[in-house]
């Protein structure tokens, strides 16, 4: 199967355009997960091209990165794949926060690699600013690391331009990590631009909007337990009944234009924003990712993006982004 790829000079594998996503797989905040079925879906991924993994520690507190790991070491996987995880958050009861410290960087680093498997991350992101630490020492502990051999390249997540400048003036910045998606557009006007002008390798998580984008979203699924979708404001109503009729109308659209569904279109809209876009999908079944084939081999006009836009001001009245997800940074500690 023929994958479109991008290349980051400190990684030696090109990177599929498509990557998997295993915040879902950890089991935090959806639902739990099935481990069989997960270490499929992971080796299923790379079997078929998609190299591009992208995990981190506090997705189901280490079982992300467990199941990775234990589904990579089987018949040499490892060594086909461009292994992504992240640092920086902490947990305390299932609570989770922000600490960028150079100590839990340390410690962070050693958990990983050992729940992964492996003796070196390719692409080690922050996952989220902590305002406690400047931007410049968490950029000089992750160059340290990279100096050391423990990681490869190295990438942020949820950095503002400003941030990524403050990192780049101490230490190289290969990657970030935002969310993006045809309902989540907020990088548009910063993040984005500044990404592409600095030929920064963007990995798009939410791709499919947790769902809403996949085009088998329903107006009668029911979420429970810790699902992350009960305090997500587009999942509560009004908003859910705006946004799956604009998911219908967009899925209308891509068939009736391009014969290929919703899911295939929405990665497809993120691939084409930029030739350094990769779009982040969450699978969690390894049926799922033969999905996959339709997102290649075509693109979208200036036009389609004007129509999604007119779709979405059709649709939804009061859009909302992603904010809901942000961890509380720590409290600062007195003296």
């Amino acid at each position: 199967m023929k994958r479109e790829t991008v290349k980051c000079d400190e990684i030696p594998l090109p990177i599929s355009r498509i990557g998997l996503g295993s915040w879902a797989i950890g089991g935090w905040m959806w639902g739990g997960s099935d481990e069989a079925e997960s270490i499929r879906t992971i080796q299923h991924a790379v079997d078929i091209g998609i190299n591009l993994i992208d995990t981190a520690p506090v997705y189901g507190f280490g079982r992300s990165e467990e199941i990775v790991g234990k589904a990579l070491a089987a018949a040499g996987r490892r060594d086909k794949t461009v292994l992504a995880t992240k640092v920086a958050l902490e947990w305390v009861d299932r609570n989770v926060y922000r600490n960028s410290t150079p100590e839990r960087i340390r410690e962070e680093i050693e958990d990983s690699l050992r729940r992964l498997r492996t003796d070196r991350i390719d692409l080690y992101q922050v996952h989220w600013p902590d305002p406690l630490v400047s931007i410049e020492d968490v950029a000089e502990t992750l160059l340290e690391l990279k100096r050391e051999g423990k990681i490869l390249a190295l990438g942020v997540s949820n950095y503002s331009p400003e941030q990524m400048e403050a990192w780049r003036r101490v230490a190289p910045l290969h990657s970030t990590q935002p969310p993006y998606n045809i309902f989540e557009r907020e990088i548009e006007t910063d993040v984005l631009p500044y990404a592409l002008e600095h030929k920064l390798l963007v990995l798009s998580y939410g791709a499919i909007c947790r769902g809403l984008l996949s085009g088998n979203m329903r107006s009668d699924r029911k979420f429970d337990g810790d699902d992350l979708r009960l305090s997500d404001p587009k999942f509560q109503q009004p908003r859910f009944a705006q946004y799956l009729k604009a998911a219908n109308k967009l899925g209308q659209y891509a068939w009736e234009n391009h014969g290929k569904s919703l899911l295939a279109f929405a990665i497809r809209w993120i691939l084409d924003r930029g030739e350094t876009m990769t779009a982040l999908w969450g699978a969690r079944k390894a049926n799922q990712l033969d999905a996959a084939e339709e997102a290649f081999g075509w693109k979208l006009s200036a036009g389609d993006y004007t129509e999604v836009d007119k779709i979405l001001h059709e649709t939804i009245t009061n859009p909302v982004g992603p904010e809901f997800m942000a961890p509380p940074q720590r409290e600062p500690v007195a003296v």
